[in-house]
């Protein structure tokens, strides 16, 4: 008994914690228990596709939202559209019932992207600034209203040379071939024209981020010069509807002014 109330005396307690009990603070967690996540853990695949499906979702609510407003001025555009025409020639046909409710919606649909434009360029950004390091974050940030910039940019080249392009096409025109234009392929030329502008003006910002990650630099890209302006007048004349000769010219000067630019911009980067 002496040495039992010794041992109560040291101050050891009668009873020690159950092991089922939570574990001393520092000690080890029981095998099999889940480890708490760290703040900067790796999204899994999963994770990933469902940022994506949460990122087009959006981009699809506002380009949704944007074709709405567009189909309420789809009017408004549609006169807008046949000034370019010849006074003559502004009075297009349609050649069945549902031909005007389709160019309304077409219109509806072009303006929607345009007006979406900044929520997509968003959502790009938002779910690949993830993956990038701070630096290469602050490098390619302020492209990012650059991006909305030169998309704004193309469709307002081919707004000013829409005029003359039609002009150059209906020049070969007599009174053999009699230009009676219908509504579907002239709308169809019109806002293919535009989104395609649009969407080219966007490729500095590609060869930048490209650069940035090291893919290309501007070494190469003045050694490989010659190639360049060979692919841009190729794609300049393939990407342009209509077939006139003004379109692709003037999308080739402006692109190619655009990747000197891009040029210079990189290699001021130092890559």
């Amino acid at each position: 008994m002496a040495d039992l109330d010794a041992v109560r005396g040291a101050g050891v307690p009668e009873h020690l914690p159950s092991p089922s009990g939570p574990p001393a603070s520092g000690a080890p967690s029981p095998e099999g228990a889940a480890p708490a996540e760290s703040p900067g853990a790796v999204m899994t695949l999963v994770d990933h596709l469902t940022e994506l499906r949460s990122r087009l979702l959006r981009c699809i609510i506002a380009v949704t939202v944007g074709s709405a407003i567009g189909f309420i001025v789809a009017p408004t555009i549609r006169h807008w559209l046949v000034q370019p025409l010849p006074p003559d020639h502004q009075q297009l046909i349609v050649l069945g019932p549902g031909d005007a409710f389709a160019i309304t919606l077409r219109i509806s649909i072009a303006v929607g992207l345009i007006l979406a434009m900044p929520v997509l360029l968003y959502q790009l950004w938002a779910f690949v600034a993830p993956g990038l390091t701070p630096t290469e974050k602050r490098a390619l940030r302020p492209w990012i209203p650059l991006a909305l910039f030169f998309f704004v940019l193309g469709v307002a080249i081919a707004w000013v040379i829409l005029p003359f392009a039609i002009q150059f096409l209906l020049a070969f025109t007599d009174e053999n071939l009699v230009a009676t234009l219908a509504a579907p392929p002239y709308f169809d030329f019109v806002t293919t024209m535009f989104l395609v502008f649009g969407l080219l003006m966007e490729f500095p910002i590609v060869l930048y981020a490209l650069a940035r990650v090291g893919v290309i630099s501007s070494a190469r890209l003045r050694a490989s010069r010659r190639f360049i302006i060979l692919g841009l007048a190729i794609f300049a004349a393939v990407a342009t509807p209509g077939g006139d000769l003004v379109s692709p010219t003037v999308l080739f000067i402006t692109m190619y002014v655009l990747f000197e630019l891009t040029v210079v911009a990189i290699r001021r980067s130092g890559r």
